[in-house]
């Protein structure tokens, strides 16, 4: 059986207010990207009662090598849908709120519409409620960026990159690296007064200076805010691990990531897109990291690559 390194083991036990989470999503007939991609931080967001929300089904157009989410033939849209996520966010009192979803290649919006009108109902439901969307990337269809920014006026707009260029081919078939970085800089370029915020995973074999030139074309395409994360292999039909990456070597991430200009940067093993989310819309205050600290990358843990793994948690993100 294949252990792993000791800050990647995490207690799970029972908690009344995540029972209380769940109880509400399966009453309200929702979709979390908590449950759909494995999300190893489900017991902590939802006892804090902070979850994602996934809209537009459960099963995604598109078949990433890193994501549990189902894919396949998408279900028709729910017209309801709106209005059960908006009646969540009232029951749970939430302040903030993340919203992502599958991938709608089927859709003549790609799900853009609904996206607006699923903003539009929870702020009239919710007023004061901040709303951070984590979105595909509608195959840089400009329009549909603009109807949803300024239509839906979210205060984060997130698209995720996932990892740098040269794997991102192998995990995100039917996307590309390039692109993804045109729908950041178009969205930071409509200036409708929101974030710009990112996501990338590492432990696939990336190289220091590939995860350098992946955070200076993020800051070149306008984002602010990032996350970085570990990936975890879903499943044996799933990408393997190349490794894994130390607690100090994600401190050094942050340090890299505070050079480059981000604003607003969270690294760590078990942080994903929407890990603390509502931090990113709070000024930050910790100073920057000294460089004396850190006189070289630190070493990681080799990964399991050449054989099978155990099942473990998978990483977010809507391609």
């Amino acid at each position: 059986m294949h252990r792993y390194p000791e800050w990647l083991r995490q207690q799970f036990s029972p908690h009344g207010v995540a029972r209380e989470v769940r109880g509400l999503v399966e009453d309200l007939r929702l979709s979390t990207v908590c449950e759909s991609a494995v999300c190893p931080n489900l017991q902590e967001c939802w006892s804090r009662r902070s979850l994602t929300f996934m809209i537009l089904g459960e099963r995604c157009t598109r078949s990433c090598g890193f994501c549990a989410v189902d894919h396949g033939r998408p279900e028709p849209v729910a017209t309801d849908e709106p209005w059960r996520v908006a009646e969540a966010v009232k029951r749970l009192g939430l302040q903030h709120v993340v919203i992502t979803s599958v991938a709608r290649d089927d859709l003549r919006d790609e799900g853009a519409g609904h996206f607006v009108e699923v903003l539009r109902t929870v702020r009239s439901h919710n007023p004061g409620i901040t709303v951070e969307t984590l979105v595909p990337d509608f195959h840089g269809r400009e329009e549909l960026i603009r109807q949803l920014l300024e239509m839906g006026r979210p205060e984060v707009f997130a698209h995720n990159v996932e990892t740098v260029e040269r794997l991102s081919r192998l995990l995100r078939p039917q996307a590309d690296y390039r692109r993804s970085l045109d729908v950041l800089a178009f969205a930071a370029s409509l200036n409708t007064g929101n974030l710009i915020k990112s996501s990338m995973m590492v432990g696939l074999g990336e190289t220091l200076e590939e995860v350098r030139r992946t955070l200076a074309d993020l800051r070149k395409a306008s984002v602010t805010h990032l996350t970085i994360g570990q990936y975890l292999r879903p499943d044996a039909h799933h990408l393997p691990v190349m490794e894994y990456v130390s607690p100090e070597r994600f401190q050094w991430y942050e340090r890299l990531a505070d050079e480059a200009g981000f604003v607003w940067v969270k690294a760590g093993p078990f942080v994903r897109s929407s890990y603390h989310a509502i931090d990113a819309l709070r000024p930050t205050t910790a100073p920057p990291l000294q460089a004396a600290s850190f006189p070289g990358p630190p070493t990681t843990q080799a990964g399991e690559a050449s054989r099978l793994q155990p099942t473990a948690p998978s990483s977010e993100g809507a391609c």
